[in-house]
């Protein structure tokens, strides 16, 4: 968890990787949709261009079907879902078919001025200021409610992500209870 830019889907691969379970990144999913030019990728083109969230309904469809995939059976790790309560409410849902939960929460703490040098230095289509400033505002709206929702369940873990890439991944370990 944490605003766009903060190292999610980097700390999520080297995470993953030190874990043994896949890294799933709704984003890159999405991306790789708009890419491809599939049907899912036409639905959410628009919707991301402009900075905004993909509906509830069409994230939980994504994320139950790659949950269901095999290499997910024995872990994994969630990058950029769930991102409002009510996607935290249908990640429960999905989780209690599948009789499993949480463990834990990793929120990566960063300064909004870096996330913003950060995202523009990616030079990614979506990644213009005005579109990652607009992405930063519906973080604040939507997102950042969930920092309470899981603090409150006891599964937050608070880690500074304005450090390198290293100590970013030895800190989130540590909090995770292994060593890097």
């Amino acid at each position: 968890l944490g605003a766009p830019g903060c190292g999610k889907g980097t700390q999520a691969e080297f995470l993953a990787s030190s874990l043994g379970v896949p890294a799933i990144s709704t984003g890159a999913m999405l991306r790789d949709a708009v890419a491809l030019g599939s049907a899912l990728g036409s639905k959410v083109e628009g919707i991301m261009a402009s900075g905004g969230l993909v509906d509830d309904g069409l994230m939980a469809e994504v994320v139950r079907e790659r949950l269901g995939r095999p290499d997910a059976s024995g872990g994994f790790l969630l990058d950029g879902y769930p991102r409002t309560t009510g996607q935290a409410a249908t990640l429960d849902s999905i989780l209690e078919e599948r009789q499993e939960k949480l463990d834990a929460v990793v929120l990566l703490e960063v300064p909004e001025t870096v996330l913003v040098e950060r995202a523009v230095a990616r030079k990614r289509a979506d990644d213009r200021e005005e579109v990652v400033r607009e992405r930063l505002r519906v973080y604040r709206e939507k997102t950042e409610p969930l920092v309470e929702h899981y603090e409150r369940r006891n599964l937050l873990r608070r880690v500074d992500g304005n450090r390198t890439m290293r100590e970013v991944t030895a800190a989130s370990l540590k909090m995770l209870g292994r060593q890097a």
